[in-house]
This record gives C-alpha cells, structure tokens and sequence, in this order.
C-alpha cells in the first residue's frame, strides 16, 4: 500500500465532505470526487439536528456555519385530523444550538468545502465521477475508476455515495433491505407577503393524506408522503387534482399553491430503508447513505451520516497520518455506529408501520394517545425532542482532530 496515495472519499454529500474535513485537519491527505459541477440540487434532506450543529460547534465553525441562510426550529407541531399538537421540543438540550436548523443542503456543503479548501491536504474535484473500483494483485481494493477512464490509486477508497452506491455494489457488500411503505413528492410553495409561517404546522396528518411543510423563509419545501409506487395515477390526475389534493390536506398552503404549475415543479422520491451487514472490505468503508438508507421521518438522515463520518473519523485519521494500514480498523467504524444506525431504522420501521401506513390507509380516524399525551403534559415532549436532536451513541470530535494542522 503506497502512503503517498491519498484517501478517496466517493460522494461530495454531508457524510463525505465532513469526513473530507475532518481527515484533512488531521493532515490526513483525502480527494474527494463528486460528481456533479456544484451542488445545486433542490429537494434534498435540509434539516441539520443539534448533534450536527454541535460538532461543528467542537471545530470552532459554529458561529460561521449559523451566518449561512436558515431557519431554527426548536419545538415540534403537528396538524392532525384538524388539531394542533406540540410534540416535542429541543430547547432543553445541553449543547450549543439547541434547535433544528433548515438549512439548504447546497449552502452546508459550500460551507464545509470553503472551509476544507483551508487545508492544504483537502483536495475536492467537482464534476468527477468514480463509477468503479481497482484492486491490487491481493484483492484489495486500491482506487477507483473515473468515468472519463481514469484511475485513481487510494490508501483508502470511502464510499458515501449514497443510497444508490455504485462503489457499494462494485465491492459485492451484502444489503438488507428493510422495506418501505411510502413514497416522497417534493415541491415548493411560496409564503404570500406578510403571511406567518407558522401558520402552517411542521407535519400535517388528515384523512386525505400527509403533508410536511418545511419553512424555507420565503416559501415552504413540502413533502406530500404517498402510498409508494403510486405515482403514476396521481400523475395521470393531473397538476390541478394534485393541488386540489394538498389544499384539502392543509388549507393554509392555499394562496401560494398556483406555484405548482406542472409535475415538472414536483419530485419524486422513492423512499428506501436498508443497510449494509458489512460494511468494508479491505481497502473500502462505506458510511452515510451508502451504509444505511434512512427514511425521511424525523428528517435524521443527514444526521446518522455526519456521525458516520466523525466516527470514521476518530478511528482512522491518526493512524493514517502516521502511515500505518486503515485495513485491521474499518471494521471498528461499523461496530461504533451498528447500534444507533439499528435504533433509529427501528424507529422509522415503527413509524412506517403504526403512522404512515395506517395513513396512507385512510385509517387515522383519531389522534392517537400518545400524542394527546405529549401535547397534554411538555415535560414529556423532551423525550422525542432528545432523541430527534442528538439520536443514539452520539459521537465527538476528538481533540487532535480539532487542531489546525494547516
């Protein structure tokens, strides 16, 4: 293994470029290929939890990272069969920024990419795509193949491509997929001038169906969760049913709905909930998505990825920057993060199965106790507010990570 080659990072989402980050304070030399030319690409996870807004608290970017564009939210309220409830809150949370910051995903990545470019071992190529592996006469992976035929030699290829891994599927990685009851069609509708925003709850549940509505400043990034594969009719409906459709849902969206003038303003996502068993093989991990699809609900997906990426991270950063062989370590990364990434998924499944589905049913026809609950009693709306915030076996910048090593 050449320790001139540097970490290749697949994949310029959030887990690979705070990985990138990270490694390269730690004078750790890493490439990160990404495949786009920027990353402008709308109607991707903008929810960037406390346990996020916290590490980047740790490497002293905090006060910089909140100047970018966004909106904090720190309690939780849904509309549910013509009610509202508050569910859960944040404000009580012992870190820096206690609250949910809806922040595009395309200005955190900005971000961080300004601030790695800090580091002369921080090496980012836009517009540059990996679509396979090399392996060395061993059979350890050893690079990975560009598009334009090129090869890139690597100490360490990091797949974070995400739910879609192409490098995860070269590496023959063994997946489980949970399943998924539900489809996502994004769209946004435009706040009407002198309107609140929160007029319009978080989520709204009624028997036409679920609407999440994102408050982006000046218009609401919406989510209309549906039954999955079931695209196609609604399509065939057409625009105007559509958006007859999500008024029902949630009339204060009404006055701005004319926004969506055609499917060409709506995006479909096919919703997935799988994981890897096995993460690595010599010479590859994989984290984010490319490990773990996570489900939009609780909006944790960006977040489960980032603590990936610490936690690969504090394992592997100093023993790289010492040239020894990150081989004998991968393995460690999946065992430090098996556990909160099973919990969450376990979660989502219970979600899946005792909300969303029931839901796409038509057969919420009562608010559910828990949720009279957690409205009635606010001491209680801590519990979810904790575990949506920071999530399961959070993780820490160690300190040698957080020095400059510029």
């Amino acid at each position: 293994m050449s320790t001139a080659a540097p970490v290749v990072i697949v994949g310029g989402g959030p887990a690979g470029m705070v990985a990138g980050l990270l490694f390269a304070r730690a004078g750790v030399r890493v490439t990160i290929l990404e495949k786009h030319k920027d990353f402008l690409r709308d109607f991707r996870g903008d929810t960037v939890h406390p346990s996020t807004l916290e590490l980047f608290h740790e490497i002293g970017l905090l006060d910089a990272l909140l100047k970018e564009s966004h909106a904090a939210i720190d309690t939780m309220t849904l509309n549910l069969l013509g009610g509202r409830y508050t569910v859960a809150t944040m404000k009580h949370l012992p870190v820096a920024a206690p609250f949910v910051a809806m922040m595009p995903q395309w200005d955190l990545l900005d971000f961080i990419a300004g601030e790695g470019r800090r580091y002369p071992t921080f090496d980012l190529r836009m517009s540059t795509e990996a679509i396979g592996l090399t392996h060395d006469a061993g059979g350890r992976v050893s690079g990975v193949t560009l598009a334009n035929g090129d090869v890139l030699s690597a100490r360490l290829v990091i797949a974070a491509d995400g739910r879609r891994s192409v490098l995860r599927e070269a590496a023959e990685l063994p997946l489980d997929d949970l399943g998924a009851p539900m489809d996502v069609l994004w769209f946004r509708v435009p706040v009407p001038a002198g309107m609140d925003m929160a007029e319009v709850a978080l989520g709204t549940i009624d028997k036409g169906g679920m609407v999440v509505a994102i408050p982006r400043g000046d218009y609401w990034q919406c989510a209309r969760i549906i039954e999955k594969g079931s695209f196609p009719p609604i399509e065939a409906r057409g625009i105007a049913a559509f958006r007859d459709e999500i008024v029902a849902i949630v009339p204060g969206l009404a006055a701005g709905i004319e926004a969506i003038r055609s499917f060409d303003d709506v995006k479909l996502l096919s919703v997935a909930l799988d994981r890897l068993t096995r993460w690595s093989r010599p010479g590859l991990l994989a984290i984010g998505d490319a490990a773990h699809a996570m489900s939009p609900v609780g909006g944790i997906g960006i977040n489960l990825a980032v603590q990936d990426a610490v936690a690969a991270a504090n394992i592997l950063a100093a023993p790289l920057s010492a040239g020894a062989d990150p081989d004998p370590l991968l393995a460690r990364v999946q065992a430090r993060r098996w556990k909160p990434t099973t919990r969450m998924q376990a979660l989502q499944r219970f979600a899946h199965q005792r909300v969303i589905e029931p839901m796409l049913r038509g057969e919420v026809t009562r608010v559910p106790f828990a949720v009279r609950l957690l409205d009635a009693i606010p001491l209680l709306r801590r519990i979810p507010g904790r575990i949506l915030g920071l999530g399961f076996g959070r993780q820490h910048v160690q300190s040698p990570l957080a020095k400059d090593f510029s």
